[in-house]
């Protein structure tokens, strides 16, 4: 306990003046009292009951906050409130105390709540906290992860229907810069990149099986849709870890209703993943640096399917684990592909792709498309406003990079 606790102080201000605590006039004095008493509890000998107290407050104050309201309303002050909850949390819990593993893991997850819900403070501090407690994991299932290894080679992946493919997306090796901007950025037009990511970690030196997951990321908490397309009634989100992710959706069929890893900054919650992989260099033709790229993981067993839409950014859909179906349709076909009416589904059509209902979308069947597999080292440029529809064909993973 002594040692776990002698490295979370090492990377702690060294006393508490230089604990910085400053926040806007949005954030309420009253709250700003237990914040500075967590504070000054984290260098003294309060009881462990007390500062949990105190942090525990601080999140449910917070979290109502974050809670009231659409999400892009929320202030960036409330999120930074909701941080610092979840250190003081952490050190309440780890301080005084020997940790059991089960402690150690729930200090992870609070770290990873205030990671994925508040917003960066004292130069990520809960990311490298994060990393200190992943070594005592580590350190207590070493045995375990390496049984994964073995474990994940032995999994059979099925390949569900694959359908014939006649109008293909074109494909074209490594272009230069100059040659892709000119044939397909500027004329918005669909391809295949062939070679250009072969030099991933993902792809050699850290293939990402489902024994590396479990090593690298299996304690973490990461956001699952659950159900089989978004515009379903019966969707939902739920948090699980990574290793309860593989376990109840990966490694069994997770009965009726897939889960899915998707559209997750994961890359952000967990750099070791990050250094698997490699901006693509057709970004710089874009207009905003690196940081402005956003970079999504897109993890689950075969069959899960992102429902028919369009986004409002150019975007880059790399291959590294299985294989995808992937059907695209022209921006100046959207008046056959019937959108949805309501605001938050306007980018999404009403049609089942693979199974449409041609009664009540009768001029979806004169819609022209363009189609291909993904497998694994592939990219494909998926011009801004393009319609696409996604199938995971078995297990999968894709990285997205929306850029503009």
């Amino acid at each position: 306990m002594a040692a776990l606790w002698s490295k979370i102080s090492a990377v702690l201000p060294v006393n508490e003046t230089q604990f910085p605590l400053q926040f806007s006039d949005k954030v309420e004095s009253s709250v700003v009292d237990v914040l500075e008493r967590s504070r000054q509890q984290l260098y003294n000998e309060s009881k462990s009951s007390s500062r949990m107290l105190n942090a525990q407050i601080i999140l449910d104050i917070s979290w109502e906050k974050l809670n009231t309201g659409t999400w892009r309303h929320v202030d960036k002050e409330w999120r930074r409130v909701y941080s610092y909850g979840c250190l003081f949390k952490v050190a309440a819990a780890l301080c005084c105390e020997d940790p059991s593993p089960e402690m150690i893991q729930q200090a992870i997850r609070t770290c990873d709540m205030g990671l994925l819900m508040g917003a960066a403070i004292m130069d990520n501090i809960l990311q490298v906290l994060v990393r200190i407690l992943q070594v005592e994991v580590r350190k207590s299932t070493r045995e375990e992860d390496q049984s994964e290894h073995v474990g994940a080679k032995k999994i059979k992946l099925e390949y569900p229907h694959v359908p014939v493919t006649k109008d293909e997306i074109p494909r074209i090796k490594c272009p230069s810069l100059e040659s892709f901007k000119t044939q397909y950025l500027l004329p918005l037009k669909p391809v295949v990149l062939e070679g250009t990511i072969d030099h991933w970690p993902a792809l050699n030196q850290h293939p990402w099986s489902i024994g590396y997951l479990r090593c690298v990321a299996g304690c973490r908490t990461v956001p699952v849709e659950v159900g089989s397309r978004y515009t379903d009634e019966e969707w939902s989100q739920t948090l699980l870890t990574v290793n309860e992710f593989i376990d109840q959706y990966i490694l069994t069929d997770g009965g009726k209703r897939p889960g899915y890893l998707a559209q997750h900054q994961l890359f952000d919650q967990i750099p070791e993943l990050r250094d698997d992989i490699v901006i693509p260099d057709y970004c710089c033709l874009g207009e905003a640096d690196d940081d402005d790229i956003t970079i999504n993981a897109w993890f689950g067993p075969g069959g899960t399917v992102s429902p028919l839409h369009q986004d409002p950014q150019q975007n880059f859909l790399a291959q590294v684990v299985g294989s995808k179906y992937v059907r695209l349709y022209s921006p100046e076909d959207t008046d056959k592909l019937y959108a949805h009416q309501s605001p938050l589904l306007h980018n999404t059509s009403q049609v089942e792709v693979e199974n449409p209902d041609n009664e009540r979308f009768p001029e979806f069947a004169k819609a022209p498309y363009l189609e291909c597999v993904l497998q694994p080292g592939d990219v494909l440029f998926i011009p801004v406003q393009h319609w696409h529809y996604i199938r995971s064909l078995e297990l999968s993973f894709s990285v997205s990079f929306w850029w503009s």
